[in-house]
């Protein structure tokens, strides 16, 4: 669904080089540099396109479908009578108004297919502008039907915007599934100096989905090997290997050895050869909404907005958790009776489990969860130390743990357990979305960076739960922590808690 869609990495084949023969053109890059026209023949085949053809036939269908449906249901129109005119025209031109105004919002553009949020979210801000103009026009010319804009409004735009991101998002699950299986990919040179190289390339086979698959690197010569990807060169090569591998997209890592003159020169080179240049700015966790380029002094400046989540979106995010928070005890009172009479019944004891955990600022709150194992654990809990530990270093975790009840095994396989903590988000202790509410003792052993996911309320859920909880490393678990904070959103939260119904159903790492 966006950058922080789950992903599941898997071993892909080592890439070989492919050779590409053709005419030479001097190059300050290498020894020479191919024409691009042999080389697009050889390059691997332009995922964007099929995939841009499927998105604007989706986006046709689903504007021909929506408006017919909704002039069907909505019953504006009697099957009996003749469609007025203004409806043929609707039911004629929205097609092209809905892809015109998805162009517009930049709803086709190849930098955020598949990739991301944006291309949601232009499909979000195009049904705004078109309802925007469909009310002025229908409210400057006349008709002889006043209820048209209602129409608008209640039937058919609604459904348009629904249909299209339900149809995006199963196109972005076909493409995903082809980029797990090495396909749809574009093949990239990476560029650098080691350890930053090392990095990205790393960060790139972990985020399968975004379909870079480095195939070669160019950095200094105290490497041979970095994840699988063999070195070809220096940095001053990458040309040449791009030309050797046949690359759609060369990555320059940060720091990279290359002043703005080379890079320039890089991207020159690039051009000619039909070959895209992608520059990391070093800035690790920001995501894309966060930075603009700002002209000063004829310099692009990288410019990194502050993190949301203070101001007025700090208040909008407490009230969406009360409001939330209620309605999910009050749906749910029947499921949290039920849990509760099971435990009592079950081995009688407490049915709730009480604990300290660090809230916001580091201040200290009572966490409540249904009680999942026998009731003297915390005494039993050095026993267990000592047959073995599958947590991350940091949390005690056991796959098997004695101590877990059979009832608190099947509360736990679907987070059942954490349910309590409703009333927590309620009294405004957690938020729904959020960091896992550490113990005391995790805080004392914090560096300066996890300090930094303090800053917000622990969740009921988060980016550790929708990715692997248990199973996560401590280092992996802090990093998707921190990537909350610094880049929240309504939006992420609401991509959160969708990925949250998949995760529970799932129960990976949930033990």
């Amino acid at each position: 669904m966006s950058d922080l869609e789950e992903v599941s990495p898997i071993p892909m084949p080592a890439p070989a080089p492919i050779t590409v023969d053709g005419p030479a053109v001097a190059g300050a890059w290498g020894a020479g540099t191919a024409l691009a026209v042999p080389i697009e023949r050889a390059r691997a085949q332009d995922w964007s396109r099929p995939y841009l053809a499927a998105t604007l036939v989706v986006d046709v269908l689903c504007a021909i479908v929506c408006g017919v449906a909704a002039v069907a249901v909505s019953g504006a129109v009697p099957l009996r009578d003749p469609i007025p005119l203004p409806y043929v025209v609707l039911l004629v031109l929205s097609p092209f108004a809905w892809v015109g105004t998805v162009t517009v919002c930049h709803g086709y553009e190849r930098r955020y297919l598949g990739i991301g949020a944006e291309e949601y979210r232009a499909l979000i801000s195009a049904a705004i502008r078109l309802l925007a103009l469909s009310a002025f026009v229908s409210y400057a010319i006349y008709v002889d039907r006043p209820y048209l804009s209602r129409f608008f409004v209640l039937v058919y735009f609604p459904t348009l915007l629904g249909t299209s991101l339900v149809a995006r998002f199963a196109l972005r699950r076909q493409l995903y599934r082809a980029r797990w299986q090495g396909l749809a990919c574009q093949r990239a040179v990476v560029a650098g100096q080691d350890h930053a190289v090392r990095n990205l390339v790393a960060d790139l086979h972990r985020e399968t989905q975004h379909g870079i698959r480095p195939v070669a690197i160019c950095t200094g010569d105290t490497v041979d090997t970095v994840g699988g990807v063999h070195r070809e060169g220096s940095v001053h090569e990458t040309v040449q290997v791009a030309r050797k591998y046949a690359a759609n997209v060369v990555v320059v890592a940060s720091p990279s050895d290359l002043d703005g003159i080379e890079l320039r020169r890089l991207s020159w080179e690039l051009d000619d050869l039909g070959i895209e240049l992608v520059v990391s700015p070093g800035v690790v966790e920001v995501t894309g909404p966060r930075m603009s380029i700002r002209p000063a002094a004829n310099l692009s400046l990288l410019h990194i907005e502050r993190p949301a989540l203070h101001g007025l979106n700090a208040a909008s995010k407490a009230l969406f958790d009360r409001v939330v928070g209620g309605l999910l005890v009050v749906l749910l009172s029947p499921l949290l009776l039920l849990v509760a009479v099971f435990i009592k019944v079950r081995d009688g004891g407490q049915v709730f489990y009480r604990q300290t955990r660090v809230g916001i600022d580091g201040k200290d709150f009572t966490m409540l969860k249904f009680r999942s194992m026998v009731p003297d654990a915390e005494h039993q809990l050095a026993m267990v130390r000592i047959d073995g530990d599958d947590g991350n270093g940091v949390l005690f975790k056991r796959r098997h743990d004695p101590r877990v009840t059979p009832i608190g095994k099947v509360l736990r396989r679907f987070s059942l357990d954490e349910l309590p903590q409703l009333v927590n988000v309620m009294h405004g202790d957690m938020s729904i979305v959020g960091p896992r509410p550490p113990l005391r003792s995790e805080v004392d052993g914090y560096g300066a960076d996890a300090v930094r996911r303090l800053r917000v309320k622990p969740g009921l859920t988060g980016l550790w739960q929708v990715s692997g909880r248990s199973d996560l490393s401590w280092d992996e678990s802090l990093r998707l922590d921190l990537r909350y904070v610094d880049n929240w959103s309504m939006f992420l939260d609401v991509q959160i808690l969708w990925r949250t119904v998949r995760a529970v159903i799932r129960g990976t790492g949930a033990y």
